[in-house]
């Protein structure tokens, strides 16, 4: 799991989606930006992790946030760098 986070442009959309909610896959886009299919092979790692779910809208993808991520995101921080975080 923390794998999967320790890029730092996945990192960026999990807070994304956490602080801003669901979100168009063209509002998701880095600055500065990277090539399409690079940030569609980000979104497919985080979905087949469990960590964001999309839904098809017309031509585009909205991505949100899976309910439980950051309670298993919580859950995989080892104790002690969880409490450096905080």
């Amino acid at each position: 799991m923390l794998a999967v986070i320790a890029d730092p442009l996945r990192l960026t959309v999990i807070h994304r989606l956490a602080r801003e909610g669901t979100r168009c896959v063209c509002d998701l886009q880095p600055e500065p930006p990277i090539p399409d299919n690079q940030l569609s092979y980000h979104l497919r790692v985080l979905r087949d992790a469990g960590l964001v779910t999309a839904a098809r809208r017309g031509r585009w993808m909205d991505y949100t946030l899976a309910n439980d991520a950051l309670d298993r995101l919580h859950a995989a921080l080892p104790q002690r760098e969880l409490a450096e975080a905080i």
